[in-house]
Order: structure tokens, then sequence, then C-alpha cells
């Protein structure tokens, strides 16, 4: 006869303890996450900033987040569905709409802080890896933020190396390594980076050459897949300059367009004052007493 012991027994339930709603979720990596948040001691309450990227399936959202005890706090944000405002009204969640989300956060953050002018990162990139130095003697540093990639696959080629790399010719200090960017290879020991592979992938090449091919092949197929495209009036060999004027609208004006506000019906009565309110029951004394007189 054989006995099985039993694992999860009483002492096993009453140490049980329930993870966090977001772990169990599937939506936060606690651990990733602390070692993100936790700020040395002798930097005293100095906020520990995070660039946040999220990609869905209709978005790519950048954000600068720090953390306190209540919770986390977005200092500035950029989404690609406000790139139509730039001229980019078609493939926003690709790799180059990425890319133009992550210079519009790094753009519209240096601005709101004053720090535009001396940290314009690179005008016009060509694919090389870029950080801005972080070792200005006498002068207002750069202004770094850790990478916050969530539960995404960190593959080479990922869009969230995209919005990284717009931040970062966009002026941001954004510590990384060119590991992750498309045109990396490693074979063995022998590393190389490809600039030129990365700067095509920027701008768009590889939507038109498949835009070109597919016109070419099947063009059924073309119709149907680049529909909007058709619909907006891009062809395959306006994507690059498409995008470089997107690139160059974006620092010409990255301020967030402030909307102005939905004015809404009322149903329900006004809230009057308590100087309003007294006059009222003045009024309405002054009516019964001249009833009673009458």
């Amino acid at each position: 006869m054989v006995f099985v012991k039993v694992q999860k027994n009483k002492a096993y339930y009453k140490r049980f303890q329930t993870k966090y709603r977001r772990r169990r979720e599937g939506k936060t990596d606690y651990r990733a996450r602390q070692a993100l948040i936790s700020q040395d001691k002798t930097k005293f309450n100095a906020p520990k900033y995070r660039m946040v990227i999220r990609v869905t399936n209709a978005d790519v959202i950048a954000q600068i987040v720090s953390s306190k005890i209540i919770g986390d706090f977005v200092h500035c944000a950029a989404y690609s569905h406000e790139l139509p405002r730039y001229g980019l009204k078609v493939g926003l969640t690709n790799y180059s709409a990425a890319y133009c989300t992550g210079l519009l956060l790094a753009r519209r953050l240096l601005t709101q802080i004053g720090l535009a002018d001396k940290y314009a990162g690179i005008e016009s990139t060509d694919g090389k890896d870029y950080l801005v130095p972080s070792d200005k003697e006498g002068d207002q540093r750069p202004f770094r933020a850790n990478l916050d990639v969530g539960l995404a696959r960190t593959t080479t080629g990922a869009k969230i190396f995209g919005a990284m790399k717009g931040a970062c010719d966009g002026g941001l200090h954004v510590p990384h390594s060119a590991k992750r960017f498309p045109g990396y290879k490693k074979s063995g020991e022998k590393e190389s980076y490809d600039p030129k592979v990365h700067r095509d992938r920027i701008f768009g090449v590889h939507v038109a050459q498949w835009m070109k091919k597919l016109k070419e092949d099947n063009e059924e197929l073309y119709n149907r897949q680049f529909s909007k495209f058709i619909a907006a009036g891009v062809k395959s060999e306006d994507v690059e300059a498409l995008y470089k004027k997107t690139h160059a609208a974006i620092r010409a004006n990255p301020v967030r367009e402030v909307k102005a506000k939905k004015t809404f019906k009322r149903f329900n009565q006004k809230k009057i004052s308590r100087k309003e309110r007294e006059a009222r029951v003045a009024q309405k004394k002054a009516m019964l007493i001249a009833r009673m007189n009458a």
C-alpha cells in the first residue's frame, strides 16, 4: 500500500498569503517593479523616474512616471493616437509610429521642464546608438528615466525599443545598449550592429518595400491590407518623407493640445449661495407679513 504525503495540509493553509490582485491578473511583475522604484536612502526622497512603454492593439502609450507610497504619478504622457495632429494618420501602431511617440514624449517633457533648448537630441537620426551624456559639470544634467517594459517580451526589434530610441534621440537619458535594436546580430562571440537597418525601420522603409511588392504581386490583397493608406493618399514612395515631416512637426510644437471643456445640460437646480438663501428667506417673510397686514 502506497501512502502519499499530503502537501496542502492545515499548516499550509494557515501560512498561505494571497498574492496581490495585479499579480493574480498577470498585469504586474512586482519583483521588477520593486527594482525600478527603489531609491537610495542617500537621495533623500528624490523621485526615481521611469519611462513606461505599453503597446496595445490600437495605441502606443509612453509615460514618465515616478512612485510614492500613495501611488504612481504621471508627469508627462504621449500617445500614438495624437500623431494625426502631426501629419501621420495611418500605421499608428508600427515601429515607426512607436519611435514618433517616444520622440513626442521627450520633446514634450523637456519643453515642460525648460530643458528643450539645452538637450535637443539629434535632429535627424541615422540609426546610430545615441545617449545623452550624463556627466555635465556646472550645468543642469539631462533628464534621466529607466525603461519600464512591464510584461512585454524584450525581443530584438520590439516596438518598445523603438519608442525608447525616439525618446533618446529627443534628448532624454534612458540607459540602454544597442542589443535589442533592429540590425543587431550575434553569431558566436561576434557581435555587430548595422545602424542602416535600424534607420530604415524608423523611417518605415520596410513598410514601403512591402507595399511596393504586394502591389506588384497581388493588387487585390494590397487594396485590402493598405486601404487606409490608399484613402489617405499615401503611396510607397511617400512613406519615408511622411515620417520625416512628422518628426519635424513634433519638434516644432510638442505641447499637448488643450481641448475645450464640454458643457453638459443641467437637469437639476443650480446650487445657490448662503447670501442668496438669506435674501430668499427675507423675501418670503416680507410677503407673508404683507398678506397678514392686508
